[in-house]
């Protein structure tokens, strides 16, 4: 008897993050952006340290963005929160560079199957949004206060 029922293998938290880790370190991405552990001790797979570089024709072009992406314990049902380090003028980051999920598809409509790299592609995409093409920047290498 056939049963219609299809059964979905849920991926381990752990499992996903390491293949997370696995596509940073092994560079199979375009280059414009990079993540990886804050610390390589973290077992929990909790803290990533990300980077952005501005895209082309933009107020972002020539400069290298920091951000903070932590993965609660509830990742990957529950999307990661999104901070930059270096300090950015783009729509939908807040005055302590806090990332609005509501501005970024990949966090707005967060799935499991979703990742880092995506909502860090994203992020990059927004720089070239028109509503952001005239936003002026502040000074190079300035930081958000640590939290």
């Amino acid at each position: 008897m056939a049963s219609n029922f299809q059964s979905r293998t849920v991926v381990p938290r752990s499992f996903k993050l390491l293949e997370e880790l696995e596509a940073a370190q092994k560079g199979h991405h375009e280059g414009s952006v990079s993540w990886g552990l804050e610390a390589n001790d973290d077992m929990s797979l909790s803290r990533w340290v990300c980077m952005i570089i501005g895209p082309s024709r933009t107020p972002y072009e020539g400069r290298i963005y920091t951000l903070k992406v932590h993965c609660s314990d509830r990742y990957p049902e529950e999307a990661p929160t999104v901070r930059f380090q270096t300090r950015i003028n783009l729509t939908g980051v807040s005055a302590n560079g806090s990332v609005d999920s509501k501005y970024i598809p990949a966090l707005r409509n967060w799935n499991r199957d979703m990742t880092i790299h995506q909502v860090l592609n994203e992020i990059r995409a927004s720089m070239s949004a028109k509503e952001n093409a005239k936003l002026s920047q502040p000074s190079e290498g300035a930081l958000y206060p640590s939290q």
